[in-house]
């Protein structure tokens, strides 16, 4: 049996608080699909389209009102944390019982610290928030000094700064929950981004990519397979057009030649492909798949997704369904 990371996109959770009991309710059932297996399983998941409506309540709230205060970014991630864990957790917690399943659930608000001399505060990428159409984002980018971005054919979204995770700062803590038999909803939207200056952890005005954090936080609990759900059934080249060719099975250096070639999106498909790559050279024998949420199920028995690894003890974990049955 294997010991696995879970991360959930932000984006398949919904954007209204309905639509997101809904899809942590059918999220669960993949979940519990590998609990119930005897998989060791911690869950995280992104924040885009939350953090972002977050942060433009408040902001758009605070033109309004001037007692309403605008809401720094660091502080709507950690609001996003508990808003989504906690949909999460009680779906998960429900469905296990359901199947006669007895384990607590518990979602974790997290830390990532990052290095101010990232390069990344210099050159905003990560999408946030809404979609707009190209009129919406030029009249709220001259109104509200904010930077758009065309997101992969859907619409022009608000990009901030995502610098690369260095540490997770409650790695330890997770670590002792899971040997203490609990499931652990944790990283969620990357983590609360932050400084780290002489023992004190100072906000830092970005969003880190969960996947990122996730292919991080795995590596540091020594899990096996890192399982990045997305809104797509497998990883593609020539996206869009009439040679797109879905991709199986990918190497570390298929996967570098193909970024070289800027195949991958850098807001959206980049991050995810990079954080499988890292998570699988970062300890022999170490998988990671990417895959849609409603193929999630297929791609536990090996039937689709694109599975990323490397080295004689993958390739011979890989003859097999991916997480067993």
């Amino acid at each position: 049996m294997s010991k696995i990371m879970i991360a959930l996109g932000g984006n398949a959770l919904g954007s209204t608080p309905a639509e997101q009991r809904q899809l942590a309710a059918h999220a669960s059932k993949a979940i519990a699909d590998l609990i119930a297996q005897g998989h060791q399983v911690v869950v995280s998941h992104g924040n885009g389209p939350q953090a972002g409506m977050i942060e433009s309540a408040f902001r758009l709230a605070s033109t309004a009102d001037s007692s309403i205060p605008a809401v720094p970014l660091n502080d709507c991630v950690a609001m996003s944390q508990a808003y989504i864990g906690y949909h999460l957790q009680n779906a998960l917690r429900e469905e296990l019982l359901r199947r006669g399943i007895r384990k607590e659930v518990v979602s974790v608000v997290t830390q990532a610290v990052v290095d101010e001399k990232d390069p990344a505060f210099l050159q905003p990428s990560k999408p946030i928030g809404s979609f707009y159409s190209r009129e919406e984002a030029q009249l709220k980018a001259e109104s509200e000094q904010m930077r758009f971005v065309e997101d992969s054919g859907r619409g022009y979204r608000q990009v901030v700064a995502s610098p690369q995770p260095v540490r997770i700062v409650e790695a330890e803590a997770v670590r002792k929950l899971i040997a203490s038999g609990q499931i652990v909803i944790t990283a969620g939207g990357g983590g609360i981004p932050v400084f780290e200056q002489s023992g004190a952890l100072i906000p830092a005005q970005a969003v880190i990519d969960k996947d990122a954090a996730s292919a991080r936080l795995a590596a540091e609990l020594d899990l096996d397979d890192l399982f990045i759900l997305t809104a797509v059934d497998k990883v593609a080249i020539h996206y869009g057009t009439p040679q797109q060719r879905d991709l199986d099975k990918v190497t570390p250096e298929e996967a570098r030649a193909w970024i070289a070639e800027g195949q991958f999106p850098s807001g959206s498909m980049l991050p995810k492909v990079e954080s499988a790559l890292r998570f699988v050279e970062s300890k022999p024998g170490r998988r990671a798949v990417i895959t849609s949420l409603e193929k999630a199920g297929a791609a536990i028995r090996g039937e689709t997704g694109t599975f990323f690894c490397s080295g004689a003890a993958a390739s011979a974990r890989s003859s097999a369904p991916f997480f067993g049955a």
